[in-house]
């Protein structure tokens, strides 16, 4: 064999393997899950989704989690929502939480079932989000955040749970506006 032959040889050596591995790497890349990501919905598909939860089991409810301050959730609330507050905001509450009572230390309160529907909301959408992303990192696969947090609920016209003391000792002049 001359040297001419030997090069071509191993120029179609090095062609076949090129074309090989990019062979083994589609056919791994098929293979591949989309790793799980939480989704973003409406004030009005969530509300949907809340009524449609109405007629669920009771093993299969949405569970509804508000991640903001105390004092936020006290302004008004999705009805059955759980407060886990995700972190500190001094310009929505002066009190400073410990990090014992922040959802990066109280994920146990959540379901079990890593399975559960779980919708967050905050006040406009960026700390639902970070929540949201926190529970898609702890296992959780159908995480729902509602974009524009409260403030769209209520923009869309739907309903708040007030805590009327509380209201009525911060606020004794004006009255809510409950639907």
């Amino acid at each position: 064999m001359n040297k001419q032959h030997l090069s071509y040889f191993a120029a179609i050596l090095v062609l076949f393997l090129i074309i090989a591995s990019g062979i083994a790497g589609a056919g791994a890349k098929s293979q591949c899950t989309v790793p799980n990501v939480y989704k973003n919905v409406t004030a009005n598909d969530t509300k949907k989704m809340l009524e449609n939860d109405v007629l669920s089991v009771p093993g299969d409810k949405i569970f509804i989690l508000d991640v903001r301050t105390p004092a936020e959730y006290n302004y008004g609330h999705i009805a059955g929502a759980k407060l886990i507050p995700l972190k500190n905001v001094p310009s929505h509450d002066p009190v400073n939480l410990s990090a014992n009572k922040l959802l990066a230390k109280r994920l146990n309160e959540l379901p079990n079932n890593k399975s559960a529907k779980i919708l967050v909301y905050c006040k406009v959408g960026g700390r639902g989000a970070a929540a949201s992303q926190m529970l898609v990192d702890a296992g959780y696969k159908k995480v729902y955040n509602l974009q524009g947090g409260i403030d769209a609920w209520v923009s869309a016209g739907y309903p708040t749970v007030v805590d009327s003391n509380f209201w009525t000792n911060n606020y004794p002049k004006v009255v809510p506006k409950v639907m």
